[in-house]
């Protein structure tokens, strides 16, 4: 897998202010370290930074630290660390509240024409009886005493600028189970092929000081009626909506998790789609993942997927995925190779290096088709 290519780029380190450059500073001093008790001196220190970062009113500060970021390598290293930290503010001794957040990837269609129009509002109505299913099936290592939001919210709700706002409330205990005021974010749906979205219920609960509540990585039997109880809910006449809850999580791994998972279903929805018309058309389809530099992408890179046939030479159809910055390129190939084996597509190749957003002939997107000709299409999902 190591022919494939990185292409995304990272920030120059020269312009980072003085606070994240320190950061960055002591992470590449613990990648280089000789020997790990010289790596877990550099660690501390940044624990303790990172930590200090999470207190009320330096979202900010903790967003410019990773933002600024000169390397993946650099970003992961701090992010390995800050999912080790605790606010400083909150006290190791005392009963605290658990903040968590369940990742949902929602699959919508409108039954209607193409120039229909419809939106989720994502906001819930009965998350008592959301709460009690989870409760039923002990979701939480069995704790009892938690309470979820009434809104589906995005990404930015609870990413790094806003982490150490919600992470306070772990330090309100008195006030852990009543309402959060958190902003839904709502889906809006046009008519044609079905879409893929992420969102966050966000909840806390009440529990003992060093209790792990959410040791459990996997989505248990409280699965399949949690994802019928939502669909239920954010449901209405003329949309078909597929809720795929992930196991809740902590706010950090949430994002991490929701990201990689709506890529994971995004691909898996346009491909079982493409693979299938292809098969009825030309049949067995060749599949093909390359690595692009695109200015749009997160960090101006992304990984693309190319379905075609030797018997239909004229177009490819194409799926970009994104790279985040916790993440390795490898990753995201070994996911798209897996379930293109579930779908025993038995022609997968993968082009070294990187390459760039457009055909420079077309100005169109580029993908590669099966033959190693460049292949220009009008979209990529």
């Amino acid at each position: 897998m190591a022919e494939i290519g990185d292409p995304r780029t990272f920030p120059d380190p020269r312009m980072a202010p003085a606070e994240p450059a320190r950061l960055h500073g002591l992470a590449a001093q613990s990648q280089a370290a000789e020997t790990g008790q010289q790596a877990a001196a550099f660690d501390t220190e940044i624990r303790r930074t990172l930590s200090a970062l999470l207190a009320p009113g330096r979202g900010e500060r903790l967003a410019a630290a990773f933002a600024t970021a000169p390397t993946a390598a650099i970003y992961r290293h701090l992010w390995r660390l800050l999912a080790q930290c605790s606010p400083e503010s909150v006290a190791a001794d005392r009963l605290k509240a658990t903040v968590f957040a369940l990742p949902v990837v929602i699959v919508a269609g409108l039954d209607a024409g193409p120039d229909a129009r419809a939106t989720l509002p994502c906001v819930l109505d009965d998350t008592a009886a959301l709460a009690e299913i989870l409760r039923e099936h002990g979701a939480l290592a069995g704790n009892q005493s938690f309470a979820l939001a009434n809104a589906l919210v995005a990404t930015g709700a609870i990413d790094l600028a806003q982490l150490p706002h919600l992470l306070s409330w772990s330090a309100s205990p008195e006030t852990a189970l009543t309402a959060r005021a958190l902003e839904p974010a709502p889906i809006v749906l046009a008519g044609g092929p079905e879409t893929v979205h992420l969102r966050f219920l966000v909840g806390s609960a009440l529990a003992a000081p060093n209790a792990d509540l959410l040791r459990r990585t996997d989505v248990g039997k409280w699965g399949m009626p949690f994802a019928q109880a939502l669909g239920r809910e954010l449901g209405a006449i003329g949309i078909t909506v597929l809720a795929l809850p992930r196991a809740p999580r902590t706010l950090l791994q949430a994002v991490r998790q929701g990201r990689a998972a709506q890529r994971e279903v995004g691909a898996q929805v346009f491909a079982a789609n493409a693979i299938r018309r292809l098969r009825a058309a030309v049949g067995e389809p060749t599949a093909v993942i390359s690595a692009h530099r695109c200015p749009g992408a997160v960090n101006g890179g992304e990984v693309r997927l190319s379905l075609s046939s030797p018997f239909d030479p004229r177009e490819a159809e194409g799926f970009r995925c994104p790279l985040y910055p916790t993440e390795t390129v490898d990753e995201v190939v070994v996911m798209l190779m897996d379930f293109l084996g579930e779908c025993r597509v038995a022609d997968v190749r993968v082009v070294p290096g990187a390459h760039g957003d457009r055909d420079p002939a077309t100005g169109l997107s580029l993908l590669f088709k099966g033959d190693d000709a460049r292949a220009a299409v009008m979209a990529l999902h």
